[in-house]
């Protein structure tokens, strides 16, 4: 599972290349609900239109949504932006578009784990706490 899709260009060449390899690829949209500049990602009110988009393409198959939050010492800071993607996930979810199951929501890393599993997060990225600084 590809979990960073974030642009159109992008779907477009995942779903080229999953066509010439003859599979459907599962994908997550990360959404970057901390509007940061320095991150890739959809903001949170881009994103339906963009899911819409890729929804059309016959390779790919959005099982969710992933967001990495703000960087932050005080992991409760992320908790704003882990509720308004599991929002947006639970209202997509509800929508039944084709080619999409809100199945996954990636949320949190080592420092913001708890917080995202405590608002719906069902994958966490914790790297760090497994391998140690990098």
């Amino acid at each position: 599972m590809i979990e960073t899709l974030d642009s159109v260009e992008l779907a477009k060449e995942i779903n080229k290349r999953a066509s010439s390899a003859g599979i459907v690829m599962p994908v997550l949209i990360e959404i970057n609900s901390g509007r940061e500049p320095q991150k890739f990602g959809v903001f949170p009110e881009h994103a339906e239109d963009f899911i819409l988009q890729v929804a059309d393409m016959e390779n790919l198959e959005i099982k969710g949504l992933m967001t990495m939050g703000p960087f932050t010492e005080d992991s409760e800071q992320a908790r704003p932006y882990f509720k308004t993607t599991k929002e947006l996930f639970d209202r997509l979810k509800r929508q039944n578009i084709k080619n999409t199951e809100m199945k996954y929501l990636s949320m949190g890393m080592t420092g913001t784990y708890m917080v995202a599993i405590e608002e719906g997060a069902n994958i966490v990225r914790i790297g760090t706490k497994i391998f140690g600084p990098r």
